[in-house]
């Protein structure tokens, strides 16, 4: 089944309430506000009692790829950020991302890193360089320095939670869960397809709000 994709604690969009609405139960670091969320939806009036003759528009989705896109302000979509144990997996994620439609463009440090560039240096290029950021959070990647080094790049670049930090779990249990994400919900990667179609809604999701936001501020 479906998860549902990444909430944050601020209020959600249109655009996410519309993508919530076809995921299941999402992992949350706080199950308090998991619960509280359910204890709003069911208090929630009835559909049913608006009038039968008004309907809602539909929402349009703009072409994230036309050529007046605020994308290609970026160099990349998306950074994946993992540690060297977990590149086969990191493969696999950017694989079925740059194979969508969209044609979502990745970076992968051991393949896009400029050889010869400092440590330090390309991995702040890889995130001032991308719209959204996939961390990658297994056993291995809390023992590497450099994972964590990225991650607080991540949260410096967008300290608040607006859909570019999207964590993903594996083979870690929740009490492990950084403290400095803590205010950002998380994928749990059971399946890894249905994980990765998650983590392709929650970037297309972000890029298509961008897109939105960009055209009302122009008109």
């Amino acid at each position: 089944g479906w998860f549902r994709r990444l909430l944050h604690k601020r209020k959600p969009s249109s655009v996410e309430s519309s993508l919530n609405s076809r995921h299941s139960a999402a992992s949350s670091p706080s199950p308090s506000s998991s619960s509280s969320s359910a204890k709003s939806s069911s208090s929630s009036p009835a559909t049913s009692s608006a009038p039968s003759s008004i309907r809602p528009s539909p929402v349009s989705v703009p072409d994230i790829s036309a050529s007046d896109s605020p994308r290609w302000a970026k160099s990349y979509d998306i950074c994946i950020c993992h540690s060297e144990g977990d590149l086969e997996l990191g493969e696999e994620l950017v694989s079925y991302l740059e194979g969508q439609p969209q044609r979502l463009r990745c970076f992968l440090q051991l393949r896009d890193a400029a050889a010869g560039g400092a440590v330090v240096t390309e991995l702040c290029h890889a995130v001032q360089s991308s719209h959204c950021w996939v961390l990658l959070i297994t056993p291995a990647f809390l023992l590497d320095p450099w994972c964590r080094y990225q991650m607080h790049q991540a949260l410096a670049e967008a300290p608040m939670a607006n859909g570019r930090t999207i964590p993903v779990l594996k083979g870690v249990d929740r009490r492990e869960y950084p403290k400095e994400l803590r205010n950002i919900y998380y994928i749990s990667m059971v399946l890894k397809e249905s994980s990765f179609r998650q983590i392709r809604d929650a970037v297309l999701c972000y890029l298509q709000e961008l897109c939105r936001s960009s055209r009302s501020s122009t008109e």
